[in-house]
């Protein structure tokens, strides 16, 4: 005998029992926790525990969602136009790109679109169960290619296990590298828009309260997602197999070099556009989420405006902090060190003000350590000495409100990474900035993986809040990732996420990174230079650590 407490009551139970029993058959809960461990409701508990029945207001929840749809709709895809071939990307209004990629039909005409949506819809209607089966490689193979998934056959053989879980719905089958919903009638929120050449599939989102939020759309960041991935394809290197494809062909010393010169191209890019207008330039503001690695492209721009004679100064947006019990705090009544309100904003003003009139002013330096603001270097700057600020409200109008718009120049950057696993499974971007971040934190901070997890959603609030809204006002935005930093990070954060337990409230978090990891190629750091952005994080950058 055994019990379980869920809904504010605890039952005793002799045999092992279903989650999905315990629902009601209703459909908006999506999974479970169970012992804080995300399981799907399909599962069988048997012991003693805890669960509480997640929704799309959950962010587990809402990832397995997401998961869903694009079996959803890669499986109408299929029934629809066998002869067609999409690839789903992550895009704009946070929600998935598919596109056209193989086939006599090049673009989504609005028939098409509408069509999908209907047999998308008939499949919700039909509420056919996603069964789980298991299948050695060669037999996954086999089915692969009878499906034509020609892409999941090409990363096959870069998978350690020698068997691999997917999915049937149907007579249809697929592999979408995660735990799934018990049927397709749970996925009956969902909306298809034609868009650019191809559609958008817009789904609830938790930090929507599990709603679907209402098309935005983002031209900025629209063109910096299709240039990455323009270049991903122009090089194949857009998918896991194609980056492990050349290694194995081309060598990992001409990737790492590859990658970087577009780095020095893009920066060269923007060091000419500042310098051919900066007469008009006296601010420099350059904003982005958490391990964009915006340290290191400020030294690096830093340094190629003074190979132009442009010699700017940098300002740390951190030493205007304001005293701890200063700070605001947020929902949960923690410090709010990300609010713009935690910040002195009035005397950051005065500051740049008073640079930019020519006088001489005395710079603060914030100690965390003694919580107070210090005397910092006296600094006086000329009209040929524009000044660099950067952090997450750089970007924000009203942290430098006493300046014009027309004396800054805004940069945002982040990694707008569009390369797959294979055609319907795109690699996050926050994924890869989080795995950045537990590998930076371990190595500066010796933070564990499961710490570094742990205030992941509080950093992630923060940059809806605070980061996502500047983003289209950016004059530039700079692409940071790399398309060979996986195979390299692959080695620093696994054994960091090993350690987590897989009963870890963060297990699950750690087994969906874990999943990614695992199909790269290691690539030897030796040959990374180093002002790569990559050593911001890994360590031996020439800027931190000389």
């Amino acid at each position: 005998m055994f019990t379980l407490t869920y809904n504010g009551e605890t039952r005793s139970f002799e045999k092992k029992v279903k989650l999905l029993d315990l629902t009601n058959n209703d459909k908006n809960i999506i999974c479970a926790q169970v012992n804080k461990r995300i399981r799907e409701l399909d599962y069988d508990v048997y012991y003693d525990a805890e669960v509480e029945f997640l929704t799309l207001k959950d962010h587990d929840a809402m990832g397995i969602y997401e998961r869903g749809l694009r079996f959803l709709f890669t499986m109408a895809a299929h029934n629809l136009y066998p002869n067609i071939r999409f690839k789903l990307t992550y895009f704009v209004s946070r929600a998935i790109f598919a596109q056209i990629i193989s086939g006599k039909t090049k673009m989504v005409t609005l028939d098409m679109t509408r069509k999908l949506e209907a047999e998308m819809k008939r499949i919700v209607n039909e509420d056919f169960p996603f069964i789980r089966k298991i299948a050695s490689n060669e037999e996954a193979l086999t089915l692969y290619k009878k499906f034509s998934l020609l892409d999941k056959a090409a990363i096959l053989k870069y998978r350690p296990e020698k068997t691999v879980h997917f999915y049937e719905v149907d007579g249809y089958v697929n592999y979408m590298y995660g735990k799934m919903v018990p049927s397709t009638g749970y996925l009956k929120d969902f909306k298809l828009i034609q868009y650019v050449n191809g559609l958008l599939i817009q789904y609830p989102r938790s930090e929507f309260n599990g709603l679907i939020p209402p098309f935005l759309d983002e031209p900025t960041f629209r063109d910096t997602l299709i240039h990455s991935q323009e270049w991903g394809n122009l090089v194949n290197l857009s998918t896991v197999a194609g980056i492990n494809s050349y290694i194995n062909n081309t060598g990992a010393v001409t990737l790492i070099n590859m990658c970087e010169n577009r780095h020095n191209r893009m920066l060269s890019q923007l060091g000419e556009e500042i310098e051919n207008h900066i007469k008009d330039i006296r601010l420099i503001c350059i904003a982005g989420p958490s391990s964009s690695g915006k340290t290191t492209f400020a030294d690096r721009l830093t340094v190629e405006l003074m190979s132009r004679g442009i010699n700017p100064i940098r300002i740390s947006i951190d030493d205007y902090y304001k005293r701890r019990e200063d700070v605001p705090k947020d929902e949960y009544g923690n410090l709010d060190f990300e609010s713009l309100d935690a910040l002195d904003i009035d005397l950051f003003n005065q500051n740049l003000h008073g640079l930019l009139d020519g006088k001489s002013v005395d710079l603060p330096i914030f100690s965390f350590k003694e919580n107070k603001r210090k005397k910092g270097k006296t600094v006086k700057i000329s009209q040929l000495n524009p000044i660099i600020i950067e952090g997450i409200h750089a970007l924000n109008e009203k942290m430098t409100s006493s300046i014009p718009k027309f004396l800054k120049y805004k940069i945002f950057i982040s990694p707008q990474a569009q390369i797959n696993i294979d055609n319907e499974n795109p690699i996050s971007l926050t994924d890869i900035r989080l795995i950045r971040r537990i590998v930076r934190d371990f190595k500066y901070r010796n933070s564990s993986a499961e710490e570094t997890i742990s205030m992941w959603p509080s950093v992630r609030r923060g940059e809806f809040k605070w980061i996502y809204q500047t983003q289209e006002e950016a004059d530039y935005v700079f692409d940071s990732f790399l398309n060979y930093e996986l195979c390299v990070m692959k080695q620093f954060a696994l054994p960091l996420l090993q350690k987590i337990d897989r009963d870890s409230e963060y297990g699950s978090d750690a087994e969906r990174l874990i999943k990614l990891l695992k199909y790269f190629k290691n690539i030897d750091t030796t040959w990374i230079p180093c002002n790569s952005i990559l050593k911001e994080f890994i360590g031996g950058s020439c800027y931190r650590d000389s």
